[in-house]
């Protein structure tokens, strides 16, 4: 028998290149630059190939990591892509926004030295290097079973759970309320982190595949479910988080004041990018405020201080504590974009033509830990202080869009208005009715809505062939 080689551990994580913090704060270019063939096969090669892969486990979509690595530590990228796009449709996208560091790659056998492999970078490299070939391979398809699914949100959670019912060979038609496809994809990640040409990439690929697709298409004011269920065999409900919140302090209803959803959708979809010459600019601000530490948080402070302004995150927590990715926390401090930690907003002040001038806070300081084990921010009496801003975003979450549980009967809807569904299965409690992703789970990641609509998409193809 042939002796086993064992592999010896590389911890030395291969990095990629990207735009310089001056140069990039001034553009809206992607930030990373991605891999080379040759750093992509080097970083493929430190992967052990471990018997037991827990990063397979910790992967919403269950891709197959150690063997798309090892084709890519082999030089055979045409293998890699063909068994990455067998679980994932949306590689070059996932491979660029999804918190592997959280996922797959947390539990990566190298991780105790903080080696892990770059898996979501290597998945990024297949799906740009497929993109850069004269034609992209198509999966085997079954036959047309004769049936038809309706797909209601363009976004993650529809885009998987359309991929893999096509390829099971059902007719699926995607409907979405805006003229963009992508949902949260297109409107809401900005082009320096999600260049939007990838979207549209990978969308039309799933139109190669056959899917059918219309844009601005309400569900719930075009047609009804009911009314689409007399046509379609099945429905899967995909239409997200859009409901914005809003921290609850007087000013709110001042000029100046946007929700995230609203500030980036104009950037991303109106082409903000290129003010002053867009159609629908953004007001050209002076002084920003974002309210909020997550990786939306980043985003809109990102993108103002691209559009020219002074812009400081407000945060009532530490720096430890921040929720966004450490990646995008670093790249916003190296960009120029101010921290103001430990400070609760309570009030924006406006002017007499009602717009923002300024915003009251109130220092904090940390107390006992919470139930999600984060410390807990506590006012410092009298610590009240004013900082002149002449907006104000925030970007503190979202809730899940209401219109499809408000027009639809039969439908049990949780206390936060999200659709209740079994979680194993996506079913809900409507004949013939799936949901998955935001809508049913409120805001999370990409990977986990896609996860969401593979599942719906196992359980819909069960009921349909049964």
């Amino acid at each position: 028998m042939p002796e086993t080689v064992k592999r010896i551990p590389d911890f030395n994580r291969r990095e990629m290149t990207k735009q310089e913090a001056d140069t990039r704060s001034h553009n809206f270019y992607e930030v990373a630059l991605g891999y080379t063939a040759d750093l992509a096969m080097a970083e493929a090669q430190r992967c052990l190939q471990c018997k037991k892969p827990f990063c397979v486990a910790d992967c919403p979509v269950q891709i197959k990591i150690p063997e798309f690595i090892q084709a890519v530590a082999d030089g055979d990228f045409a293998a890699g892509i063909r068994i990455l796009k067998a679980s994932n449709s949306l590689p070059s996208v996932c491979g660029r926004v999804c918190p592997q560091e959280e996922q797959c790659e947390s539990h990566c056998a190298l991780s105790k030295r903080h080696g892990t492999i770059a898996i979501g970078r290597l998945e990024r490299f297949l799906g740009d290097w497929e993109a850069a070939q004269s034609e992209m391979a198509l999966p085997e398809m079954a036959k047309a079973t004769g049936k038809k699914v309706a797909i209601i949100g363009g976004g993650p959670a529809g885009l998987a759970a359309a991929a893999d019912l096509i390829k099971a060979g059902h007719k699926v038609v995607i409907f979405e309320a805006l003229h963009t496809m992508g949902g949260v994809l297109s409107y809401g990640i900005p082009e320096f982190r999600l260049p939007k040409q990838i979207v549209e990439r990978e969308v039309n690929y799933l139109r190669r595949l056959g899917v059918e697709m219309y844009t601005d298409f309400v569900v719930g004011k075009t047609r009804s479910i009911d009314a689409l269920l007399e046509e379609y065999d099945a429905a899967f409900v995909a239409t997200g988080a859009g409901l914005p919140w809003f921290m609850e302090m007087p000013g709110n209803n001042l000029n100046g004041v946007y929700s995230a959803n609203e500030y980036l959708t104009r950037i991303n979809l109106m082409k903000g990018s290129s003010f002053p010459n867009s159609e629908t600019p953004v007001k050209k601000h002076q002084r920003v405020a974002v309210l909020g530490g997550g990786n939306v948080a980043m985003d809109c402070a990102r993108t103002a201080l691209r559009l020219g302004a002074q812009t400081t995150i407000v945060y009532r927590r530490s720096r430890a504590e921040l929720p966004a990715r450490l990646e995008e926390v670093e790249n916003a401090e190296e960009e120029g974009v101010e921290f103001l930690y430990l400070t609760l907003p309570v009030k924006t002040i406006g002017n007499d033509n009602f717009h923002v001038t300024g915003m009251e806070c109130l220092r904090m300081e940390l107390g006992e830990p919470d139930a999600s084990g984060r410390r807990s921010p506590v006012a410092i009496p009298g610590s009240e202080f004013v900082l002149p801003f002449d907006c104000v975003i925030h970007a503190i979450g979202n809730g899940p869009n209401p219109l499809i549980p408000a027009t639809t009967s039969g439908l049990t809807i949780g206390r936060k208005g999200n659709i209740v569904i079994d979680s194993a299965t996506g079913k809900t409690s409507r004949e013939r009715v799936w949901a998955g992703g935001d809508i049913a789970t409120g805001a999370a990641t990409v990977i986990a809505a896609m996860g969401a609509g593979r599942k719906a998409a196992a359980s819909i193809h069960e009921f349909l062939i049964s």
